[in-house]
Order: structure tokens, then sequence, then C-alpha cells
């Protein structure tokens, strides 16, 4: 964890074009609106207020770039799914969360966060599909694990790896 200590918020875009300037390796964080995606990233930085986190889906409305210490980048995806948002809206998103995830040069990999108690949604399957042929590794975590008894905790994670085990090796799957 102390990779992700001292990230730094660098830059918050609306639009493709606003991208910066590829410099560093790139991890992007996606998943479902309330999935836990801000507090897994807070977590992981050990910052409590790094990323945004409420209690109403949907905050993410950006992109957001969190610079570490060594030079590498996690970027903070709007949540999807989420279903109080203007459609106009939801369709500039996925613009740019499609042109980010397909033609970012330096993104070496995509983790996605799925709320343990409901994992590979409709729509988690769908940001699979979408990002899986570009060969590079997507991390599922299980968020919101605390919330299951060891038994079912167990039976998501078996399941969850079993689902996804036609990638290849691509999709690692674990517990938060």
């Amino acid at each position: 964890m102390s990779l992700f200590r001292h990230a730094a918020f660098e830059i918050s875009i609306a639009k493709a074009r606003e991208l910066p300037a590829p410099r560093g390796a790139e991890i992007a964080f996606a998943g479902r609106s309330n999935a836990g995606k801000s507090s897994a990233i807070n977590t992981l930085a050990a910052h409590t207020r790094l990323a945004y986190v409420s209690k109403t889906p949907g905050r993410t409305q950006l992109i957001n770039f969190f610079r570490l210490t060594n030079g590498a980048v996690l970027v903070d995806l709007p949540g999807y799914g989420y279903a109080e948002v203007p459609e106009k809206v939801r369709r500039e998103w996925q613009g740019l969360l499609e042109q980010y995830l397909t033609q970012r040069e330096n993104l070496v990999g995509l983790v996605l966060i799925m709320d343990s108690r409901r994992p590979l949604t409709e729509l988690d399957i769908q940001m699979i599909n979408w990002f899986s042929p570009s060969g590079r590794p997507i991390h599922c975590l299980l968020t919101k694990s605390d919330k299951l008894s060891r038994q079912e905790q167990t039976k998501t994670l078996r399941e969850v790896r079993e689902a996804v085990s036609d990638f290849n090796g691509q999709i690692t799957v674990q517990l938060f």
C-alpha cells in the first residue's frame, strides 16, 4: 500500500480534449455508482478525502487524475448505471469513457469495482467485454465484503472467479 501513499489530486476533466498529455502509467478505476469506488481509492492511498465519497450515487461526474510519487496515475472514472443522471449527460460520459478506455496509450490496466453483494451486473459485464479486447489486465475489487459472512465471501469470490475464468488470466478478483 505504500505505493499509493502520498497520491495527490492533479486534474478533473469533463471532455476528451481536456485529457492531460500522457505522462506515466495510468490505472483506471471504474464501477457502478455506489459500489465504493472512491472509498477504495481513499483506502489504497491511506487518505480519507482524496476521492470524494458520498452517500448519493453518481457524484463522480468527471474523470479525476491522482498522481502517485512514482509518476503513475490513479484515474477515477465516473460511476455507471445511475438512473437519475439525465440521458444527455450519460451519453457524454459514455463517449468520454469510451475514448479514454480505448485510445489512452498509457492506460496499463483497469480496476473494476463491484459491490460484493451484487457483483457482475449486466453493466459490469459490458465494461469487461468493452475493455478486455485491449489485452490489458483487469482486476475486480469486490468491495463491501465486510457486509458478508465468511461463507458468503467465499461463495461470492468463487462464483466471480469462475465467471471470469474464460479470459485466460487477464482478470483477477479480490475481496476488499
